[in-house]
């Protein structure tokens, strides 16, 4: 049996800043291997464009730790650490670089292969 806590896919998150109102929306996408994750974020940068990252991490039963690295003119590495839920669908914590710090939540919607073929076979039906 699969662990259901294990990260691989797409995660639909939020953080919030000590420093200012910011409240930015991401979207990750992780993979996940052996308790070892890594994978990518994408985030508004506040002037209609996006800000691009790497994660790499570590996932001990429902906790989790990584770094997210930015890439191009934001260079700077940020800590999180938290806990997904029993279901894998949702993880929440904190995360810090310097003086400023905040909190994390994202969730992921998550399917059963069986839900997956039922509504491809009822797809199929309807053409």
């Amino acid at each position: 049996m699969s662990d259901p806590q294990e990260l691989s896919g797409v995660w639909y998150g939020r953080y919030v800043s000590n420093v200012d109102a910011q409240d930015n929306g991401f979207i990750a996408l992780l993979e996940e291997a052996g308790g070892v994750f890594s994978g990518t974020i994408s985030e508004r940068d506040g002037r209609g464009g996006v800000r691009r990252a790497t994660v790499a991490g570590r996932r001990s039963g429902g906790r989790i730790q990584f770094v997210k690295q930015y890439r191009g003119i934001w260079t700077h590495a940020v800590f999180y650490e938290g806990s997904v839920d029993e279901q894998g669908t949702e993880a929440t914590g904190s995360w810090k670089i310097e003086q400023a710090h905040g909190g994390f939540s994202m969730q992921r919607e998550k399917f059963l292969a069986e839900e997956l073929e039922e509504e491809i076979e009822e797809g199929l039906e309807l053409r």
